[in-house]
């Protein structure tokens, strides 16, 4: 996988993720990935593809001080920027595909919109199980196809028509894995024949056309892909192309669905 393809962000990229990204984005979806794994006080818990934390920090509020919580990640900028916010958790560099657990280490295991990335998703499903507990449960969120998720259809469009493929692409690939029996036939292949698939409406909301357009690019792959100039040019243009997102207050809002696909280990 490229750089974009893998969702590796630079420690700049994170810092933006985490300001811009989560409260426009991501943090709707923490409680509900902790609902679907069904966590409890005094569990310890495993956050694959943890990011910047935002998933990890909702799941440390639901174990409290009897239990644990442990974020893995690949990339180092956002596990600096996870470090910073909450120090008292346990920040690991790693790959899902090779978990640095023993069996049955976890009661429960999160990720959230982390799969689409993985070199090899399916060990990295099988990784995730190895390290359950017998009777824990794995949540695991992805995103909606981008036919649900009409602003970054548009702003995809608006990449391929600008910047051509490479663009285009690092803004396709978080919703890879939109196809419900794709994913069902991915869990099953990794040992998880009977999964639970609910598909959830969510909302993007960014505080204005600038704001969305310098999140996309300066806190994602992009920023590696297009220059200053090139991020000119696209303001420029969403100014004219991406107006129908806008609201009367000058905000950005359109919806974001996703998928939240849970399992327990027998």
């Amino acid at each position: 996988m490229s750089a974009s393809e893998n969702g590796q962000v630079s420690r700049n990229a994170a810092e933006v993720y985490e300001e811009f990204f989560v409260p426009a984005l991501f943090q709707q979806w923490p409680s509900r990935v902790t609902d679907a794994a069904e966590i409890q006080p005094g569990q310890r818990v495993l956050d694959v593809a943890c990011g910047t934390g935002v998933l990890a920090r909702t799941v440390a509020g639901r174990v409290g001080s009897t239990g644990a919580v442990v974020g893995l990640d690949v990339n180092e900028g956002m596990l600096a920027v996870a470090q910073r916010k909450v120090p008292t958790l346990e920040w690991k560099q790693g790959r899902a595909e090779a978990l640095p657990w023993d069996g049955e280490t976890f009661d429960a295991v999160v990720s959230q919109f982390g799969l689409m990335f993985f070199e090899d998703r399916r060990t990295a499903l099988q990784e995730m199980m190895r390290v359950l507990r017998p009777g824990g449960r794995l949540a695991v969120a992805v995103w909606d196809s981008l036919d649900h998720s009409p602003g970054y259809a548009a702003m995809t469009d608006l990449l391929q028509r600008l910047f051509g493929d490479q663009a285009a692409n690092a803004l396709r690939a978080p919703f890879v894995l939109a196809d419900p029996q794709g994913l069902r036939t991915l869990f099953a292949e990794a040992g998880m024949p009977d999964v639970q698939i609910t598909t959830q409406a969510g909302t993007a909301r960014f505080p204005s056309l600038e704001s969305w357009v310098y999140t996309d690019i300066k806190g994602w792959t992009l920023a590696d892909i297009l220059d200053e100039a090139q991020f000119q040019l696209l303001l420029k243009e969403a100014k004219n192309n991406l107006q129908q997102f806008v609201t009367p207050d000058g905000t950005v809002a359109f919806g974001a669905s996703a998928h939240i696909v849970a399992a327990a280990k027998m």
